[in-house]
């Protein structure tokens, strides 16, 4: 983290806002230097650049037992600068051995999704719960979210999308702070770090089951109008 620090600050940001891990209540802790300037002064290449430092620190994170099986650490990818992100669940295992999140069948998917709503992949910004893979593709278990939970955080708030959309039941309740099945979180707005956000679901769960690419198109067709609302705003 020092070096994380050091390097953050030779480029230029003397006020630093490092996110912690929130709880349940949505409370979060700040550090002393938490009166930093508005993320969005930031241009995309300070952006990129302080995704770059927080990439690089994840790589060497040996605090859950996810860090044991891994060949790689998935931290995140698309536009530094874009107003939409997508959040789900954890590397498979097609995105262990690249490295990148959604590279394989449920990946393929989601890039159609999002040219369907009138957008290219690198236009976004994609990341997932936790950097690394769980064992079998098993849900992560609540420590691990936990500690991986920071990366994600400063992630979205360097980004500072306009919309976020929770990509199938373990992002959004993790995100949400709540048990709610995927149903009963879609079809309305949510706020994650005061961030407007939709529930939809995860592209694998179109793979094993058609009956939720309608519900799915649905879910993005709100998110573009939304999108195409306050972007022109």
């Amino acid at each position: 983290m020092d070096e994380l620090l050091d390097y953050l600050q030779e480029i230029g940001f003397e006020d630093l806002y490092l996110p912690r891990s929130r709880g349940s209540s949505g409370n979060s802790s700040r550090t002393q230097q938490d009166v930093a300037s508005p993320v969005s002064s930031r241009s995309p290449n300070e952006r990129k650049g302080c995704l770059a430092a927080i990439e690089v620190e994840s790589r060497d994170c040996l605090l859950c037992d996810l860090s044991q099986g891994r060949q790689r650490v998935v931290f995140g990818s698309g536009d530094p600068d874009a107003d939409l992100m997508f959040i789900g669940e954890g590397p498979g295992a097609e995105e262990d051995r690249q490295g990148l999140p959604f590279v394989g069948r449920a990946g393929e998917l989601l890039t159609k999704i999002i040219q369907a709503i009138g957008l290219e992949r690198d236009q976004v910004y994609i990341a997932n719960i936790v950097k690394c893979r769980p064992p079998g593709n098993r849900d992560p278990k609540p420590e691990e979210v936990a500690t991986c939970r920071r990366y994600l955080e400063q992630q979205i708030d360097l980004i500072e999308p306009k919309i976020i959309v929770l990509l199938g039941r373990v992002a959004a309740q993790t995100l949400l702070g709540n048990d709610l099945t995927l149903g009963r979180m879609r079809d309305q707005w949510h706020r994650v770090r005061e961030v407007e956000a939709r529930v939809t679901y995860h592209p694998a769960a179109l793979l094993r089951n058609s009956s939720f690419k309608r519900p799915t198109w649905d879910d993005m067709q709100v998110v573009r109008d939304r999108l195409t609302e306050v972007s022109a705003g």
